[in-house]
């Protein structure tokens, strides 16, 4: 195990090991402990879910996306690989980038990834295939299933750029995803916090039998984790949506 700073130790003892918290007290418990430490950037807050799936199995596959409330407190660079009419679409979108098979072989020829999420049209998507091996592991790769292939361009870029978040399942069962940063108000990572929630839950595999979420935390980047009440965070949900 790794040897943990003086400032993570310190920001270890004003979290209750015995207790989960509310989601709300455990985001005001994040925001403590970031006064305490003190990082030198702007962490970024993760809502992390272990549920009850097993990925190898495809019909236990989750995978979604999420337009946040309140974005990621960060701009989103835009690339879009379509051609025709739709490249005149991405531009008024405010797509950073928009081309064709020229984008496609500028990340091919020069490993080219100074982008945060990358939209293509379904016609492109033959010649997008080839950038898997580069985009797949970076969780960039376009899939029609987070609505990153699409004709609708429009609509995407300008959920891209308010800040939708794409989540995927990892091999252990797990779900990391971004709800902003430390230094948005208590309020905002909360409301963030809930759309995730309620995107993961409509992820939910629908032959799934027994516990879907079986624990979470809230944290921030290098920070120490918070506990999360899942039996209380459904009636969080309940009451914030009634």
């Amino acid at each position: 195990m790794a040897k943990r700073g003086k400032k993570y130790l310190n920001a270890l003892k004003v979290i209750d090991k015995e207790k989960t918290y509310s989601l709300e007290e455990a985001i005001k418990k994040v925001k403590e402990i970031a006064d305490i430490t003190k990082r030198n950037f702007d962490q970024t807050v993760e809502f992390v879910f272990r549920l009850g799936v097993d990925p190898k199995y495809a019909d236990q596959m989750v995978r979604g996306s999420v337009v946040l409330p309140h974005g990621l407190g960060k701009e989103q660079k835009v690339l879009v690989i379509t051609q025709g009419e739709k490249v005149k679409e991405a531009e008024e979108a405010g797509a950073d980038y928009v081309g064709g098979e020229d984008l496609i072989n500028k990340i091919l020829n020069e490993n080219w990834i100074d982008f945060d999420v990358v939209i293509a049209t379904p016609d492109m998507m033959p010649k997008v295939a080839k950038l898997g091996r580069i985009l797949g592991p970076r969780g960039l790769m376009p899939n029609p299933k987070v609505g990153t292939v699409t004709t609708d361009v429009k609509k995407a870029v300008s959920e891209a750029k308010k800040g939708r978040v794409e989540f995927k399942v990892d091999k252990n069962g797990n779900l990391h995803i971004p709800i902003g940063k430390v230094s948005f108000d208590n309020e905002k990572l909360y409301e963030n916090a809930l759309a995730v929630y309620d995107a993961v839950l409509k992820a939910k595999p629908s032959g799934l039998k027994g516990q879907y979420v079986r624990n979470a935390v809230v944290k921030a980047t290098m920070d120490p984790s918070v506990k999360v009440d899942v039996l209380n965070l459904q009636k969080e949900f309940e009451a914030k949506a009634a």
